[in-house]
Order: C-alpha cells, then structure tokens, then sequence
C-alpha cells in the first residue's frame, strides 16, 4: 500500500479525531483536504499553504465536510502579545501610526526552510509571517498595498530561496508596517509600534522559550515589563480542542491564513519586480484579543526532535 493510500486509510478509520498538520508547506493543503474528506478536524501550522487558491480549497473543503480548520498562530494566546493588542486599543500611546519589526535566524544549508519560494520557502514564509500578522493584529486593519525588496549574500545555499526580505505595507490612513526577515543573521525577534503619544516595544516579540519583554515609553518615562513564555504550543491545542468539542469557530480561522499568504504573496512579487502591488479590499477578521490568553508552565526538558533538525544546523 502507497503512503497515500496508509494516510487516507488512517484518516477514514475513525481513531483520529483530529490532526496537526506540520508538513513542509507546500503539503499542507493537500493532506488538510484529506484529511477534512474524511471527516477530520484540522490544526494547521502557518503559513497555512503557498497560494489563495489553496488556501481557498481548504476553507472549502472544511466547511462541506463541517469539520474545524484553524491555523496554529500560536501568539494569538500569548500573554504579552495579546496585551500589546490591548494596550493600543486602549489608546495609551495613542494612535498608532508605525510599526518595525525586524526577524532572523541563521538556517544551515539543506534545511527545508531554503526550498524555493513556489513551494513556499524564504524568509517571509517562514518568518515575515510573524511580523506581518503582529501589525495586523496591532493596527487591527488590513494592508492595501507593499513594497519590498530581497538581497542575497550570494552563499550557495541562498541560490533558490532570499537570505532577507524588507517589506513596507500601507495600511489604510497612511500607517505604515516595516520588517525585515533574514536567514542570514544572528537571531533577534523586535518589534515596536509608535503612536502620537508614546511607543511599545517587544524584545523576543515572537518567541517561545524564554522571557518576553514589552517596554512602553510616554514623556521619555518607561515602564518594562516582562512576561514567561509559557508553552505556547500547548496554549493553542488547548484553545482548539475546546472549539472541535463544544462547535465554536476557531480564531484563527482558515480566513485568518489566508489574509497572510496574500500578503506573502504580493511581497514575494514585489520583491522580483522592485514595483509596488496593491492588495485588493479584504473582507474584515475576527481579530485576537485578550481574552484569548491561555497560560501554560513551560516544558522543562525539551523533547528529542524525530525526523527533523533545528533549522541552524545544531545537533
């Protein structure tokens, strides 16, 4: 029996209520519409896949099968994250009108991570997702338009994929969102929103081990803060499995991933013509709030990896 057929044999035997999806990216539509054929709830990692139209194919097959399709922004529970929503829309900085963010790690050749970009590889992919769904939430609008550049360090193994990506995004009342993703550099994990009356700014903004550090500075006075990442994986497995159990609709949603690779994808084209792309109107999300938080105690011991690598080469 073909790989295939043992999947969708396994899928159709009723032992799975529902599945986690961490293949590399450009599987994931394909076994989330297997598994939503056979009846499945699924969790899918981000990107949720490489294009709209596959991403459109998911959300279609989950709603004909009813079965549940959310997409595993694991920060949309974190503590320190979903109060930065909520600080900015208490208006204590102000109105927001900027946001940096800047994210990177040095991936070794050969990881998955540098698959070319039509199979969903590259920096932004991989981690400009983050910044781009941070000033989505922390603006609470959608983007009409990005401009974005890539340079290569010119290694061998940044032959198909960008070593970084610099994005502007125009959201509407002229703010604008900046980040820039890299492959190539030592790691780090900012971000800062500036307001009219003050600033907020994340140190390990997307992390999952270790402290996250929010600073908000009004009148040159700063207050720090900082917060324990927690499990952030059991976080949203807990938050998904109460909506397959009681019917709610998952935050984040298949639209939610969608709203993403959009993005992605007019930044990736952008970034080969060196020409703006403008974004078509998008239909308004259930954004993350607060009241999403869901703490769990960190994993003391972290677990073998299977069939994987740490993407910088480390054993």
């Amino acid at each position: 029996m073909k790989v295939g057929q043992k999947i969708n044999s396994s899928l159709r035997s009723g032992a799975a209520d529902a599945v986690y999806i961490a293949l590399p990216n450009h599987l994931h539509c394909e076994y989330t519409v297997k598994a939503a054929n056979a009846g499945v709830h699924i969790l899918c990692e981000k990107p949720m896949a490489v294009t709209e139209q596959e991403c459109e194919q998911m959300i279609r097959a989950a709603k004909d099968n009813n079965v549940k399709l959310m997409i595993a922004y694991r920060l949309h529970f974190d503590k320190a994250n979903m109060q930065a929503v909520e600080i900015l829309k208490s208006g204590k900085i102000g109105e927001p009108r900027i946001f940096n963010s800047a994210f990177s790690q040095k991936v070794a050749e050969g990881n998955v991570r540098l698959e070319p970009i039509s199979n969903g590889g590259g920096t932004v992919y991989d981690m400009g997702i983050y910044c781009i769904n941070a000033a989505r939430y922390l603006f609470q609008d959608e983007p009409t338009e990005v401009v974005a550049f890539c340079g290569k360090n010119g290694e061998e193994r940044f032959e198909e994929a960008d070593e970084m990506t610099s994005a502007i995004l125009r959201f509407p009342g002229d703010k604008l969102a900046t980040f820039t993703s890299s492959f190539g550099v030592a790691p780090v994990s900012t971000l800062q929103v500036l307001g009219t009356k003050g600033d907020l700014r994340m140190d390990s903004a997307y992390s999952y081990q270790g402290e996250l550090k929010q600073q908000i500075t009004i009148n040159n006075e700063t207050q720090e803060q900082s917060f324990p990442a927690g499990d952030q994986f059991a976080a949203e497995i807990v938050y998904f499995s109460d909506c397959v159990l009681t019917g709610k609709d998952p935050e984040p949603s298949g639209e939610e991933g969608l709203a993403d690779v959009r993005i992605i994808r007019a930044i990736n084209a952008s970034a080969q013509t060196g020409k703006p792309v403008q974004l078509h109107e998008f239909r308004e999300q259930t954004r993350p709030t607060g009241e999403q938080v869901i703490q769990r105690p960190p994993i003391e011991e972290q677990p073998d990896l299977v069939h994987a690598a740490d993407p910088s080469g480390k054993s």
